[in-house]
């Protein structure tokens, strides 16, 4: 174990949504208590606007947030991460949902943005000839600047509701983001109290050189490709840049993508060599139960995984700082 820390495991299930197999919540729901029974940290769930015409693996069974806000009524310590698209989004709607599925499921919900463009998604969007790579990455960071201090917007204890002094709020705990931007005008604030764990947590993925930096400035998670033979070359360039932005190395995670035959022996290899903090497993839901009675048991006998959760929120399960713990 590096440094005697233990490595942070997060599930994504794998659907299969052809016409013929659309899969049923209960489904989903039994996959998410499963992996909350194990003491995984996270579940990450999967959301498309593309449409349809390449392939029936682009469909998606639910939209993601909220397949969440249901999931979160059927667990109660598991983390909670959609994926939303900034293109199919407005960043204060989105921000404001958000910070509502983090106050329903009591501190456990995340957002998960990607830099990479969809194809065709901002066809959906009156957008029919989509973004620029360079237009897309600008327009992305002003998207999460703005969602990440909207988040940030109300200082805890700000909201008195002091009905008998006539006071809602306390206005020097509050901050008004009045951002004019070169794609998003927004004036704020939320008109949703501050999260449990002070704000979502934020992960981010579909990184390339260019998006390096805005990753290690604003993430909280950042999901990588699957391990490579430059792996820890990559992890430890992400984390310098972390250092670089004056954040602390574990202020963000970085967990590899695996497939479900992994063995807990490739685990232990990849994570005892530093190249990454966790690991993001997909896997379809009926495999889950091989990953929980094969894979983590092993893991646990090697000391590597945590044997059960250290507090209630999902910044707790994944070490991060903010909120209660």
């Amino acid at each position: 174990m590096p440094n005697g820390t233990m490595m942070h495991l997060a599930v994504s299930p794998i659907l299969d949504t052809s016409p013929q197999n659309v899969p049923e919540f209960n489904r989903l729901s039994s996959f998410a208590q499963k992996a909350e029974a194990a003491g995984l940290d996270m579940v990450l769930l999967a959301d498309t606007a593309t449409g349809s015409e390449d392939t029936q693996n682009q469909l998606v069974a639910f939209e993601a947030t909220t397949l969440l806000a249901a999931l979160a009524t059927v667990t109660s310590r598991i983390g909670l991460v959609a994926a939303a698209s900034t293109v199919a989004h407005q960043p204060y709607n989105l921000a404001r949902r958000l910070a509502s599925l983090d106050i329903i499921s009591h501190g456990r919900a995340g957002w998960h943005a990607t830099m990479a463009q969809a194809p065709r998604e901002a066809a959906n969007f009156s957008r029919p000839d989509g973004f620029s790579d360079d237009v897309f990455r600008r327009r992305t960071q002003e998207y999460i600047g703005i969602v990440q201090r909207l988040w940030q917007g109300w200082d805890a204890g700000a909201l008195l509701f002091d009905k008998a002094g006539g006071r809602f709020h306390d206005p020097e705990k509050m901050h008004l983001l009045d951002h004019k931007g070169e794609f998003f005008s927004v004036r704020g604030p939320l008109n949703v109290a501050r999260s449990p764990q002070d704000t979502p947590v934020l992960v981010l993925s579909g990184l390339s050189e260019a998006d390096l930096d805005i990753a290690a400035r604003t993430a909280d998670v950042v999901l990588l490709d699957r391990p490579t033979e430059d792996a820890k070359a990559r992890h430890d360039d992400l984390k310098r840049r972390v250092v670089a932005c004056g954040r602390d190395p574990g202020a963000v995670k970085l967990l590899l993508d695996v497939g479900a035959d992994v063995a807990a022996n490739a685990l232990e290899t990849l994570f005892s060599s530093q190249s990454c903090d966790g690991f993001n497993i997909a896997i379809p839901p009926a495999a889950i139960d091989g990953f929980i009675g094969r894979v983590l048991p092993e893991l646990q006998r090697r000391s590597l995984v945590r044997p059960d959760y250290p507090g209630t929120t999902l910044r707790s399960h994944l070490r991060l700082a903010g909120g209660a713990q």
